[in-house]
């Protein structure tokens, strides 16, 4: 199963960003290129234990809906989001903070897993796990700008 780790650096309270980093309102702002949108479950503000959202997005020009759950939380220290129903296999995306002597340091986990067997795998090497890297990359780009200011 490929695994994504990323750090991003956050001058602003760990509240601040563990809030953002589970807004509805802000994942929808984060993936504006996908169009993604909450479509069932909780559909705005911010998601906590046991609540599961349905996103419906279009990745590789094909509408997609994916539905995840919240199935552990710790505020302000951690979360893990869950697919529960989708196109992958299996999705879990383990939301991380730290404080830091200026801010937040924002740990993402991301472990994903295909169906199909080795032509999934093929998938994964070839295109899936950079592409899912820069929407990782861009989803916190977009915290870090909004906890900043």
């Amino acid at each position: 199963m490929p695994e994504i780790e990323l750090l991003t650096k956050i001058t602003a309270p760990i509240e601040r960003a563990f809030d953002l980093a589970r807004s509805i309102d802000m994942h929808i702002e984060s993936t504006k290129q996908t169009g993604e949108q909450a479509i069932a479950g909780k559909t705005s503000g911010l998601i906590g234990l046991g609540e599961t959202v349905t996103w419906r997005a279009k990745h590789f020009g094909v509408w997609q809906t994916l539905t995840s759950k919240i199935t552990e939380y710790n505020y302000p220290d951690y979360f893990v989001d869950e697919m529960v129903q989708g196109a992958f296999k299996s999705i879990r995306h383990e939301h991380r903070f730290e404080k830091v002597s200026d801010g937040t340091l924002m740990k993402d986990v991301f472990v994903f897993e295909m169906p199909m067997g080795v032509l999934g795998k093929l998938a994964n090497i070839l295109f899936l796990k950079k592409y899912m890297i820069k929407l990782l990359i861009g989803r916190n780009k977009v915290i870090k700008e909004f906890a900043e200011h």
